[in-house]
C-alpha cells in the first residue's frame, strides 16, 4: 500500500530495521529513533525525504526516506525505501571492524559464567 505517509514504527518494520513492529515501537518510545534530530512518538508519520537516525541496538543508521510502505517485503525491496548517508556507512564499517578486532570479553559466554569462566575473564583482564 503506497501512501503519502505511514507511522514510523510501521515504516521501520517494513524497511527491516527491526524484526517486529513492537520492537520498532519500543525503540521509538525509548528515544532511539529521531527524525530531523528530534525524538518522536510511534504514531509520527514518515514522509519522503525525512532524515531518520535509528539505533537498533547493534547498529546505528542515518537514512533518508526514499519510499513509503507499510508492508514488509524482501530485503531488496526494503533497501529501496531508504538511502543511507555516507557518514553512516563509514561509521558502521568502523564499528564492525572494531567489534571484530576487539570483541567484548564476555560475549562468548552465555548466561551466568561458571567458576572456570570467571577465572578466565579475570585472567584476561589482568
Amino acid at each position: 500500500m503506497e501512501n503519502d505517509s505511514v507511522r514510523i514504527d510501521k515504516w521501520l518494520w517494513a524497511a527491516r530495521f527491526f524484526k517486529t513492529r513492537s520492537l520498532a515501537a519500543d525503540a521509538v518510545e525509548r528515544g532511539r529513533v529521531r527524525i530531523g534530530g528530534e525524538p518522536v512518538k510511534a504514531a509520527r508519520a514518515v514522509k519522503l525525504n525525512d532524515k531518520i537516525f535509528i539505533d537498533n541496538g547493534s547498529d546505528r543508521w542515518e537514512v533518508t526516506v526514499l519510499g513509503i510502505s507499510d508492508k514488509r517485503g524482501g530485503a531488496p525491496i526494503a533497501r529501496t525505501l531508504y538511502s543511507e548517508t555516507q557518514d553512516s556507512i563509514t561509521r558502521r564499517e568502523n564499528d564492525t571492524e572494531a567489534r571484530r578486532l576487539f570483541p567484548e570479553p564476555g560475549s562468548t559466554i552465555k548466561g551466568r559464567p561458571t567458576k572456570r569462566d570467571r577465572r578466565a575473564i579475570t585472567r584476561a583482564g589482568e
